[in-house]
């Protein structure tokens, strides 16, 4: 039977590839535009937003999110989901009507055309230099504005398969905390089972999203940084841990292998 359904999931990966290289090639004149001028982020967002829905409801898939407390408009929050697959940053997009400025990886802009882009609206580091760590917090500073929020996987990578949740790294942690503003812990149970960097698995289905109820920093101070980090990290999780599809995918025989995320 699986043998059967190799040549379909081969088929879906290469017309998600497609999908997404049309659709960019498509918005780039209106990236140009958009991505010039600070103040014009809020438009960029709604169709970067619209982009996300068609990716994930062109691939068959659905949204179903319960949420234990809702997001304000015009408030900033720094979102902390788990990290198991392409689809995670589209989801968190699509979650959020509020604008959220991406911290990323600076080897991604030698990605022909996503990476002129990607360099306008994402603020890079390279985990490597202090100096670059500095300077995230200075871009932060200027762009956490008019409800502008932030999205970091405080996983730091998209670890192997067999891994339920990847040690947190200190970024969200201190940059929430400096700037004082509430952690938003998302659990993306079915993206890694349904959607991961194996092409031999997975399928269209349902991506059921936890929204826990927010983690406020207010009075704290950077020697609080790991009391948040460890908060946040049983948060999510224990909410895995007790999910019985997430457990059975992260459990199953011949997942260790290593898939790393270009994003």
């Amino acid at each position: 039977m699986r043998l059967i359904k190799i040549p379909f999931l081969l088929l879906w990966r290469i017309w998600f590839y497609l999908l997404m290289i049309v659709t960019i090639l498509m918005m780039v004149p209106f990236m140009l535009v958009l991505t010039a001028k600070e103040s014009y982020y809020p438009i960029f967002w709604k169709m970067v937003r619209l982009w996300s829905f068609i990716l994930i409801y062109g691939m068959g898939f659905r949204l179903k999110v319960t949420k234990d407390q809702q997001i304000e408009k015009d408030k900033s929050y720094m979102f902390c989901p788990n990290h198991g697959s392409l689809m995670d940053p589209f989801v968190m997009i699509a979650l959020s009507k509020n604008p959220i400025v991406f911290v990323g990886k600076q080897e991604l802009v030698k990605i022909p055309i996503f990476g002129f882009f990607y360099k306008r609206v994402v603020i890079m580091v390279d985990r490597s230099c202090p100096i670059s760590r500095k300077r995230v917090f200075k871009k932060a500073k200027e762009k956490l504005k008019n409800g502008v929020s932030m999205g970091i996987f405080p996983e730091g990578l998209v670890p192997t398969e067999n891994i339920t949740l990847a040690p947190f790294k200190n970024g969200a942690f201190s940059l929430a905390t400096e700037f004082q503003i509430p952690i938003v812990p998302q659990v993306y149970y079915d993206c890694k089972r349904l959607f991961s960097w194996d092409f031999f698995k997975g399928g269209p289905g349902v991506f059921r999203v936890h929204q826990h109820q927010f983690i406020e920093t207010k009075n704290l101070e950077l020697n609080d940084v790991d009391q948040l980090k460890k908060q946040t990290f049983d948060s999510i999780y224990q909410d895995l841990l007790q999910d019985k599809n997430y457990m059975k995918d992260t459990n199953r025989p011949n997942n260790e292998r290593e898939f790393k995320s270009p994003v």
